[in-house]
């Protein structure tokens, strides 16, 4: 049991840098998706979907970053809640 909770902790996005990485990852694929579409279908239809497939990086993004922040919060609350026990 413990060793599969030390690959898990390999899945977990843990500080901004790492989220960046993943952010950039994304932001790669959806161009090259987008650049699938261009091909696929040309014109403004093309244009649409390469739109929405990098768009959805920017959504992604704000949610990862979204979701650090937030962990960090909680535990910045739970540190001040012992704190304030002791």
């Amino acid at each position: 049991m413990n060793a599969l909770r030390k690959i898990a902790r390999l899945f977990v996005i843990k500080n901004r840098f790492e989220a960046f990485v993943i952010i950039y990852a994304l932001a790669l694929g959806a161009t090259s998706r987008g650049a699938a579409y261009l091909e696929e279908y040309p014109g403004l239809g093309g244009q649409l979907l390469f739109a929405a497939a990098t768009g959805a990086v920017f959504l992604a993004g704000a949610a990862i970053l979204d979701g650090l922040r937030a962990q960090r919060d909680l535990k910045e609350l739970r540190a001040q809640r012992i704190e304030t026990a002791s």
